[in-house]
């Protein structure tokens, strides 16, 4: 019988079934359920926010279903883990959708790319690059033990047109570089969040799942 419980939070805008087959496929003793019920986020031992799309439906699937309450005493008390659009909602407001306010947890803005966004170094040095950033990108480590087991410079898969500017560079524990620096990992005490699709992100990707997992909330 499975000694602990990792919540995914299904508000209708996550993908959901690719996240929770990853984390069961690393859970090694811990039952993954996707679910909206407050109850059983609020007693789950890890829990994740998914997101995707358009941080408009997304915000206001979370307020609607009140996940918001959810997440804010779930931040207070144990392991959390966002992704993708999930990272976004948890800084202070998105430029998307001619401005939205997000959830605060984190003190900073959602900005897009720009078009056209033009390369700043390396091979993409002038280059004119498509917006949204897709596909596999390097993400430069700052200590964190969801690190753990995983190179500095692994790649990861991006999907986002937007990406986040932290006001307190020290909560950045993941780099990525796409025509600029961004923040492809955030965190602050038990919550952590990735820009990139760890889902999607093969070895190292199922890794960091591992290590959310084993993570007690410490850095």
């Amino acid at each position: 019988m499975s000694s602990k419980i990792c919540a995914v939070i299904d508000y209708g805008m996550g993908n959901l079934h690719s996240a929770s087959k990853a984390l069961e496929h690393v859970s090694n003793n811990t039952k993954v359920l996707v679910t909206s019920d407050p109850d059983l986020i609020l007693k789950a031992d890890h829990v994740v926010l998914p997101g995707v799309g358009a941080m408009r439906d997304c915000m206001g699937e979370i307020l609607r279903l009140e996940v918001d309450q959810v997440v804010a005493e779930v931040a207070k008390t144990k392991p959390l883990l966002g992704i993708c659009v999930g990272m976004q909602a948890l800084m202070n407001h998105s430029e998307e959708n001619n401005g939205v306010n997000c959830l605060g947890h984190f003190d900073g803005e959602v900005k897009f790319f720009g078009e056209p966004l033009i390369g700043t170094q390396g091979i993409e040095a002038d280059q004119k690059l498509k917006v949204p950033h897709m596909g596999w990108n390097q993400v430069k480590q700052v200590t964190h033990p969801l690190w753990n087991k995983i190179e500095d410079d692994s790649r990861f898969y991006f999907v986002h047109s937007f990406y986040v500017d932290a006001k307190n560079k020290s909560q950045v524990k993941g780099f990525g570089h796409y025509g600029k620096d961004f923040a492809a990992a955030i965190s602050q005490d038990n919550v952590f969040a990735v820009q990139f699709h760890p889902e999607k992100s093969h070895t190292a990707g199922l890794q960091l799942l591992e290590n959310f997992l084993n993570w007690d909330g410490q850095d």
